[in-house]
């Protein structure tokens, strides 16, 4: 059978199941599929409850491979012997259509659902003043676009419809266009437009995680398809328009690792413990996952990232020598406080410190997320080192934290040709101060309310510098500084690979780089960007010159459909 139709079928049957609650053959006849539809329009309060909670079911399965195929292709994580031939493939971009993480069926099987709610649900019906749909509605259509981006990321040019197909005669992929990312982008910004400011449903506690973290921000997903389609003013505008609306503002924050004192003998870490539950102000949206497989659908994540007893305590994935050299070559700065004079001085890590570890070098964020003790073993099929990846404490698969958010503003800025304001977020937090004092008069006349922020709500306390995170007192490195260079052009380039840096070193193992990669590359028009990174994942000294002639050509960025 041809692939794609027999996606269209699997949708088909997984949409039944969902919203049936019984099973339905996928034999089953054009008279049956129609019986069906009839007889299940959605047109009660409860079926609000029951077709969100279906659909969050169904994106449970695609949860940990969006992770895997977006961080495994990048440079950041290398595998170790132990991880798996289909982990394998992914990293080697040699997975075929017979690897487990490379199902489309399961992501049309998202849309199909979406695509059921929004044609049949009574959107007109009222009670008590509102719309009974109208929140869940908004939802179910951050989760179609977020898929089809996803569709759209993986696998290049994908069959695009918005209407459920429920008659096998139309489940021919030729009735249907094919779209890229760009396509998709340009698709889902009208589509998600009205419903900037539609509140989102509150079901109040959902075993015991906070319902509200199940769901997408509009503004931030409208933003990321701005990014992808190029708008990058529009892009900015409703990211920051997310972080800034009134009763709802998401300052950067200050969490950081970093020495306690000149002396550089203490690390003081807050930052690992952003991962640690489910609930922190930083994290934004997750996908729940069940805690036990009696339950439903789990997260194995832990089991790639981490030492469990179910791998017998080898890991499958750790920090690759292009993230530990990238890591270590930044610069620490600490602001140091005389306690005789009082008075200030910057004080520089250099070569010269003693570290106990090579991760204590350069940046700290790396140091404070992984960690490797030895245990003692009394059989080899146990592994007597073990690793913990910090960012996957959780059963839960995280998709976005506000700093995801504020990268993808700074990439925005930059793009939209505001390279100090840009800077500024890596640098030194865009609070009011700050965008007076660093960003020119000019540079802040164009972007204009794109660089608005409440001085009651933004300041010195909740707003630092995304690079101070890992790198000290960024704010106080005079190292780190946008050079005098020949024209706007080139230093919106060089911002933007400072932002690609601060991406990796902020996000490194959350399923974000190969498509941060993806789309940078895309923005300059140039695949090799995406390929010199990838086949430098084993360190400068051992580029891979064959995948980097596999990357050059952008069809090879994709899985094979079929």
């Amino acid at each position: 059978m041809n692939m794609i139709k027999y996606i269209y079928k699997f949708a088909i049957c997984c949409l039944l199941t969902s919203f049936a609650g019984t099973f339905v053959s996928c034999e089953e006849t054009d008279s049956e599929l129609v019986a069906f539809v009839e007889d299940n329009q959605l047109n009660t309060p409860n079926d609000t409850v029951y077709s969100l909670m279906g659909i969050i079911n169904k994106m449970q399965v695609v949860a940990d491979r969006s992770i895997l195929l977006g961080e495994l292709r990048g440079e950041l994580t290398a595998l170790t012997e132990h991880a798996n031939l289909d982990l394998q493939d992914i990293a080697n971009f040699t997975a075929g259509t017979d690897n487990p993480y490379n199902d489309a069926r399961d992501y049309y099987a998202i849309i199909q659902n979406c695509n059921y709610f929004i044609a049949n649900a009574d959107t007109l019906l009222m009670k008590r003043g509102y719309k009974v749909f109208i929140k869940e509605l908004a939802v179910i259509k951050t989760y179609r676009a977020w898929t089809y981006l996803q569709l759209a990321m993986n696998y290049g040019t994908v069959p695009f419809f918005t209407e459920p197909i429920l008659l096998e005669k139309n489940a021919n992929p030729d009735l249907y266009p094919h779209y890229d990312v760009k396509q998709i982008a340009e698709f889902f910004i009208k589509d998600l437009a009205p419903y900037v400011d539609t509140d989102y449903p509150n079901y109040g506690a959902i075993n015991s995680l906070n319902s509200s973290k199940f769901y997408i921000p509009v503004r931030v997903l409208l933003g990321d398809l701005c990014l992808w389609a190029g708008k990058y003013r529009e892009a900015a505008k409703f990211y920051h328009d997310f972080f800034t609306k009134q009763g709802s503002v998401y300052p950067v924050g200050n969490s950081a690792a970093k020495w306690d004192s000149y002396k550089f003998e203490k690390v003081e870490d807050n930052y690992a413990s952003l991962f640690r539950g489910d609930g922190d102000r930083d994290l934004l949206t997750l996908i729940p996952m069940e805690t036990m497989e009696y339950d439903g659908i789990m997260s194995y994540l832990k089991d790639v990232f981490n030492s469990t007893e179910d791998n017998n305590y080898f890991y499958q994935a750790t920090h690759s020598k292009a993230y530990d050299e990238l890591s270590q070559a930044q610069q620490y700065a600490l602001v140091y406080t005389d306690p005789v004079t009082l008075l200030q001085d910057t004080v520089l890590a250099t070569d010269t410190i003693h570290y106990e570890t090579e991760q204590l070098k350069g940046d700290l964020r790396q140091y404070s997320i992984f960690q490797l003790r030895n245990q003692p073993s009394a059989s080899s099929n146990i592994s007597s080192i073990r690793q913990t990846c910090r960012k996957y404490e959780s059963d839960n698969v995280i998709l976005y934290r506000t700093q995801h958010v504020y990268l993808r503003f700074a990439e925005a800025l930059n793009r939209a040709g505001f390279p100090q304001a840009a800077f500024a977020v890596l640098k030194y937090g865009l609070w009011k101060d700050n965008i007076e004092k660093y960003i020119s008069v000019e540079e802040r006349e164009e972007a204009g309310d794109l660089l608005s922020f409440s001085e009651y709500n933004f300041d010195r306390g909740n707003t630092a510098g995304i690079h101070s995170r890992g790198s000290g007192d960024a704010n106080a490195d005079t190292t780190y500084v946008i050079p005098a260079l020949a024209s706007k052009n080139d230093s919106i380039l060089f911002v933007e690979t400072k932002i690609c840096d601060e991406m990796a070193l902020e996000t490194a193992t959350e399923g974000l780089r190969f498509y941060d990669l993806m789309r940078i590359s895309m923005h300059r028009n140039d695949p090799t960007f995406l390929a010199a990174k990838v086949a430098s994942r084993n360190g400068a000294a051992n580029f891979n010159q064959a995948l980097y002639s596999l990357l050059s050509d952008n069809k090879n960025w994709y899985l094979p459909l079929q």
